[in-house]
């Protein structure tokens, strides 16, 4: 005895088969591939300068002679400080130079390789059945 199986046209007049195929859609998005934080940095430095300071005195030698002698001559200096130079530090913010800082937006072509999948009907025969396509 052999069994015969049954295909879905002995059940029906009229099958229908949805046949699928990939298509492709491409999108872009935006993805955060850094973080930069940028800042100034201070730096302290300790600077010894050696400045040269002039001071004023008034001086009055008074000269004493002996009336004994007089070859022998006493001295006396007063000396009474008038004005001097006193040194004064300003510091002066100076540039050194300019950082520029820019985004930069270039493109560039990527090839984008996928395999796709479609189906197709195929109609496979037993005997002598005419198919037409």
């Amino acid at each position: 005895m052999t069994e015969q199986q049954n295909s879905p046209l002995d059940q029906q007049d009229e099958v229908t088969l949805q046949l699928q195929k990939e298509e492709m859609e491409i999108n872009k998005k935006w993805v955060d591939t850094a973080d930069v934080t940028i800042y100034k940095k201070k730096y302290t430095e300790e600077k010894q300068v050696l400045v040269s300071v002039t001071h004023e005195d008034l001086i009055i030698e008074k000269k004493l002679a002996n009336p004994q002698n007089p070859t022998d001559i006493k001295l006396e200096t007063i000396r009474i400080p008038l004005s001097e130079e006193q040194i004064e530090v300003t510091l002066t913010p100076a540039i050194l130079n300019d950082v520029e800082m820019y985004k930069n937006q270039y493109e560039e072509l990527i090839q984008v390789h996928e395999t796709l999948k479609e189906e197709k009907v195929r109609i496979e025969t037993v005997g002598n059945v005419n198919v037409v396509d």
